[in-house]
């Protein structure tokens, strides 16, 4: 739309000038058009706005219908495809806090407080003052195996791929990260230039394409491996098991958005479609898994290795657990992704009804690594919709030690939901990677967005902390928040998730809840 507007001012200054000569009075033409051209070179070149700098004059029409609906529809309640509630204040809240808005709403809450669904912390009388408690928490993930242990921030890019998102976007994410001292998640599509370009903390993701460490084959290359991930940037590896938006299918990079460049970094033929496997080839067992993640762990120099996966099968987790018992093998951390995660390209049937929800799955996680008393050696990472400190509050309740953000972070950048991803057309240039649409997006205001989302989200998160009168994230637990089931009766996370004693799972009589997946589950056998 750039270049179409700059042959429409071309033409229509040229119109005006020969009308000058044959028809008059001309004053008409100068009122209308000449502005029309300034407000439109002027959005072409501003920085603020990718959606106005990459459709001059008619992308002013979407900020100024903003301005004119109800403000009242800001706070419209709408369900997905799963019934889940989604405020669209929470969106409003991710750009305000990227922008460093005003961070706050008048009359009190706009959810109906009745309502099944409904959660709410506890707070303390005695609360402390957030200014008392550490701004910046982080946790540091590393087993008793790891030598090069991570202080990671407890909120961190989640995993997106160059190619899934823009290099203008990759970016930008870094550059956020580079600035607010959190990790970026590289997604499984490998380390591109972008991902190295500002210097941010890299999380390097492992799937099971292989790519970035991958031979012409498409298996596993122990020495391109080495290569990346012994790189300054990368500071921890994951093996993607699975993926929350579309688990048990693999990744999905349609072919439009295959380009050149992306083909290179990933080691596959431009312009097709890129379906990567279900499943490893590196492995086949719980045993195999770990003994690659100690593979890994070598080659890396000590590095954290850690899986992310979403909780399908419950018994081919209790066989992760028991092959770490057994092998003495252990993982660094463990990240959980939600059914309910986002994704750039999935089937609907994947997207809406695969995949254990992201607070049953942390729960799951965090109770059967207890029981096998492994969680003291493993940090616990939970992902799946988090935007919000009260998101996070809320996984930290269930046993999480670390949280990913896609979604907010993609705010912080510009998206508005515009649900173009996997067609290459998304109007903003986060999820595209048509070069024109690409320019809109500016990495020198878009990272200084993401940083300051990230900071006033923790700073949020602190709060919350200090009103419950906690001063360390590892002090919250399940009675601390509660979920309204129905008009007349709510119930707190400990009795919606009752959690198992500590070893509880290393010698029979197990606990009834896991007699059937304890019977099921095998170190030699998913």
């Amino acid at each position: 739309m750039r270049n179409e507007f700059v042959a429409f001012s071309i033409i229509s200054l040229l119109l005006v000038g020969i009308g000058y000569y044959f028809w008059s009075p001309i004053l008409w033409s100068l009122v209308v058009l000449v502005p029309i051209i300034i407000f439109g070179y002027y959005d072409m070149f501003q920085t603020k706005k990718a959606i106005a700098r990459n459709f001059p004059i008619l992308g002013r029409g979407r900020y100024i219908m903003e301005d004119l609906r109800p403000k009242i529809y800001q706070y419209f309640i709408e369900s997905d495809t799963n019934g889940t509630p989604i405020s669209r204040i929470y969106r409003s809240v991710v750009y305000q806090r990227a922008k460093k808005q005003l961070d706050s709403s008048p009359f009190g809450t706009q959810l109906d407080v009745y309502g099944e669904g409904y959660e709410w912390m506890n707070h303390s009388i005695a609360a402390k003052s957030h200014h008392d408690l550490e701004h910046h928490p982080k946790i540091k993930i590393g087993s008793p195996q790891c030598t090069q242990p991570y202080d990671c921030s407890i909120l961190n890019v989640s995993a997106m791929s160059f190619g899934s998102l823009s290099s203008a976007a990759i970016t930008s994410l870094n550059g956020g990260a580079k600035i607010g001292g959190f990790a970026h998640n590289t997604g499984e599509g490998g380390i591109s230039p972008y991902h190295l370009e500002l210097g941010g903390d890299l999380i390097w993701q492992v799937g099971t394409g292989y790519f970035g460490c991958r031979d012409k084959d498409g298996n596993f290359s122990p020495e391109l491996f080495k290569e990346n991930a012994s790189r300054p940037e990368v500071k921890m590896v994951e093996i993607k098991l699975s993926q929350g938006a579309k688990p048990g299918h693999g990744g999905i990079l349609p072919g439009k958005k295959n380009t050149a460049e992306i083909a290179k970094i990933r080691n596959v033929e431009q312009g097709t479609t890129v379906l990567s496997p279900p499943y490893h080839k590196a492995f086949s067992t719980p045993r195999g898994m770990l003994e690659f993640a100690q593979q890994m762990r070598e080659l890396c120099g000590g590095k954290p290795i850690g899986i992310k996966l979403c909780i399908g099968r419950k018994s081919e987790f209790v066989s992760i657990c028991k092959a770490m018992t057994e092998t003495g093998i252990y993982l660094d951390y463990i990240a959980v992704d939600g059914g309910e995660g986002g994704t750039g390209a999935a089937p609907v049937e994947f997207a809406n009804s695969v995949g254990t929800p992201m607070r049953e799955g942390v729960a799951f996680a965090y109770d059967t690594l207890m029981g096998f008393d492994l969680k003291k050696h493993i940090a616990l990472i939970a992902s799946g919709k988090i935007m919000t400190g009260f998101d996070m509050f809320r996984a930290f309740s269930l046993g999480a030690d670390v949280c990913y953000s896609a979604r907010a972070m993609m705010f912080a950048l510009g998206c508005i939901q515009a649900l173009e991803c996997n067609k290459n057309n998304c109007p903003t240039g986060v999820a595209t990677q048509d070069p024109e649409l690409v320019a809109g997006l500016v990495v020198s205001d878009k990272k200084v967005r993401v940083a300051n989302y990230h900071k006033e989200t923790v700073m949020g998160f602190v709060e919350l902390l200090a009103a419950a009168g906690m001063e360390h994230p590892s002090n919250i637990n399940r009675t601390m928040v509660n979920r309204r089931v129905s008009v007349h009766k709510s119930h707190s996370y400990d009795e919606l998730y009752p959690m198992v004693s500590a070893g509880s799972l290393l010698r029979a009589p197990y606990p009834k809840t896991y007699e059937k997946w304890m019977s099921q589950s095998s170190v030699d056998k998913f």
